[in-house]
């Protein structure tokens, strides 16, 4: 908050603050640790229910007082919303957990009604590149993919089917209810503060981690999915941060890609934080791992022509302030474990 204030003061920047009091309502969580009462008093009762054991155990006495608010009334009075939240990871869990991934449209789906609902004007979703057909990105050397690509429809399994259907339903509430939805497609978002281990991290934070655990053990070897020629693209998260609002408040309603156009292979990016660490590992292929598409990158002719600009932070820049960002957390004893454990176990 005080962060947020002095950034209006000293730079101008309109800035509003809003102290939620106990949030709750379906879809959130409600086990693992981080629920708050009502759900986990939901959870507990339920239990019994199933168990026959009609028994609930209950935090203090039972005396303590809350006020809780229902999440429709957040969006009450609302003008604008940004839909950031997914149940998804890198491409470790986004092979292994399809169903959990297209769970998710539910959080857009009661999102876009209650935006409905309380006259929101403007709703911004974030989709990603995983729309794209399959077909069009079965080689490293990957023609850069234009907003068009997208159809005839072959997308990500589980991950990129959820993405693409949301993106319909933005564009059906914006044509039924002129509910002014703006969807941008991310390529591969990295950056300080996000997950880098547990399962769920994307390329750019896994490549981090690994190396300064090289480093830091002696073990000069490194582990990398696939053969390292597969290609992708990857955008820092301050690129995507001005990207998303410069859509926000455009006339765009079409899709559109915000990703930088900075192809590189795999093995190029390990060579980039191996340049970061100063050090050189062995490297040590793991054919059998999850690789994704052979190659993809954004085409950025459209958001060059209707926004006048496009991503820019060079890959070795972010990805310095990135390994730092990392090695401060593990060589303090932290880990991210940011996004909990998969609500439902993966069969084995």
């Amino acid at each position: 908050e005080r962060m947020c204030r002095h950034f209006s003061e000293d730079f101008g920047l309109v800035t509003r603050v809003a102290r939620y009091h106990n949030v709750y309502g379906p879809h959130g969580t409600f086990e693992g640790g981080r629920e708050k009462a009502p759900a986990a008093i939901c959870r507990k009762v339920i239990e019994a229910l199933r168990s026959g054991v009609h028994e609930i155990e209950i935090w203090g006495d039972g005396k303590q007082t809350r006020s809780f608010m229902y999440i429709d009334d957040c969006i009450a009075g609302t003008r604008m919303i940004y839909n950031l939240a997914a149940d998804m990871g890198g491409m470790g869990f986004i092979e292994t957990h399809k169903a959990e991934c297209m769970l998710t449209v539910l959080i857009n789906t009661h999102l876009l009604m209650a935006a409905h609902q309380y006259g929101v004007e403007r709703y911004f979703y974030s989709s990603s590149a995983c729309v794209y057909a399959a077909d069009k990105q079965t080689d490293a050397n990957v023609t850069a993919l234009k907003e068009e690509d997208a159809y005839p429809a072959m997308p990500e399994d589980g991950y990129g089917w959820e993405k693409l259907f949301s993106e319909r339903m933005c564009r059906h509430f914006r044509e039924d209810y002129a509910l002014q939805t703006r969807m941008a497609r991310y390529h591969n978002v990295y950056g300080p503060n996000g997950t880098f281990d547990g399962g769920r991290e994307k390329a750019p934070a896994a490549m981090c981690r690994k190396v300064i655990e090289a480093k830091l053990s002696g073990r000069h070897e490194i582990e990398i999915w696939g053969d390292g020629e597969q290609t992708r693209s990857f955008m820092y998260v301050d690129d995507c941060t001005y990207g998303s609002v410069r859509l926000m408040n455009s006339d765009v309603i079409e899709p559109i890609n915000i990703g930088s156009d900075e192809l590189v292979s795999i093995n190029t990016l390990v060579d980039i934080v191996e340049k970061i660490a100063g050090i050189k590992l062995k490297r040590r292929y793991n054919l059998d791992a999850p690789k994704g598409v052979r190659g993809r990158n954004s085409d950025n002719d459209m958001i060059k022509r209707v926004l006048g600009w496009a991503p820019s932070v060079r890959l070795e820049d972010g990805m310095e302030k990135t390994y730092r960002w990392i090695h401060d957390q593990m060589v303090s004893g932290g880990m991210s474990k940011a996004n909990g454990a998969p609500r439902f176990a993966a069969a084995s």
